[in-house]
């Protein structure tokens, strides 16, 4: 045993070597300004308008929480294959800075949380897409409240409730769905196949209808909550969409993850891009208050803030 080792270590030191050897050869490269290549493909540098904070843990989506004036981040942690449970919640005050690094997560005892996503508030409630339940906590005290197994589910995404209670949660891949969960715990299908494609964002209109967005297009979605019909389709200014914010005079924001840009769609116009450069700009949530977009930056481990025009 003790022979094996010494050749393990010569062999591993070799290999060592001929790797720095190789890296040598390579010229140094420092690290650059944030950025996202467009979909025309071109590199963009993030908006003057964009300003970005840290701290986090493969940040996916934020709700915020007017009762507290704080804004509630989700992280992932990390891998599965790394390790199962590794999720937690930070809280954000509204200029950015750190009010609780880990609120849900500062301990593992009575908490399971392996993979947040898609987060939503209702009644003093947080909903969590986590793979394949959703997940509640008590938002005043961070306590875990129900779980709804979701069965068929893979990888549960964005989610939404609606005044009632219900839940609409997307269901990305390899399935393009989005389940409907009633708040006694009724899991059924509320849109299943096209027009999906790899939906993400979901939430809810002024008028109750269940909005999506989808990643592998620009399309957003507009269904009726009661029978999932199709009743209208806009679009974003780029595809790859992942946040979607909605106000209460029906202004659609898209974020998009895999270009970086955030779309504002008014009620009868063509969408615009109002920030780019956003590397990996994932579910956002509204600052009410603030009147400001927060986009979680996925493995950027970061956050970024756009002020909107009053």
């Amino acid at each position: 045993m003790k022979a094996f080792f010494v050749i393990t270590i010569g062999a591993m030191s070799l290999l060592g070597s001929a790797a720095l050897a190789q890296d040598a050869t390579k010229a140094f490269e420092a690290g650059k300004p944030l950025g996202a290549v467009n979909e025309a493909g071109k590199f963009v540098p993030i908006s003057d308008n964009v300003k970005v904070y840290g701290s986090f843990r493969f940040a996916e989506s934020c709700v915020y929480d007017p009762v507290r004036n704080l804004i509630v981040v989700m992280n992932a942690g990390v891998p599965q294959n790394m390790q199962k449970n590794d999720g937690y919640v930070s809280l954000l005050n509204p200029d950015g800075s750190v009010h609780t690094t880990k609120w849900i997560g500062a301990t593992r005892k009575g908490l399971t949380l392996n993979h947040p996503l898609g987060s939503a508030i209702h009644n003093g409630t947080l909903y969590t897409a986590d793979i394949d339940v959703v997940r509640t906590f008590d938002l005043a005290s961070g306590k875990p409240g129900r779980a709804y197994p979701v069965k068929g589910a893979t990888f549960l995404n964005g989610i939404a409730v609606n005044k009632e209670g219900t839940i609409f949660v997307s269901n990305s891949k390899p399935e393009n769905r989005v389940y409907k969960i009633t708040a006694d715990g009724d899991v059924s299908l509320f849109v299943d196949g096209k027009p999906l494609d790899i939906p993400n964002g979901v939430a809810i209109d002024q008028d109750g209808n269940v909005v999506v967005v989808n990643v592998g297009n620009n399309d957003v979605m507009t269904f009726d909550p009661a029978s999932g019909k199709l009743l209208r389709t806009e679009h974003a200014a780029e595809g790859g969409n992942d946040g979607l914010v909605i106000l209460p005079d029906g202004t659609k924001y898209v974020s998009s993850v895999r270009f970086g840009s955030v779309s504002e769609i008014r009620p009868g116009k063509p969408a615009k891009v109002i920030a780019s450069g956003i590397p990996s700009a994932a579910s956002m949530g509204y600052d009410s208050k603030q009147n400001q977009l927060i986009i979680p930056m996925n493995n950027n481990n970061a956050v970024a803030f756009i002020k909107l025009k009053d």
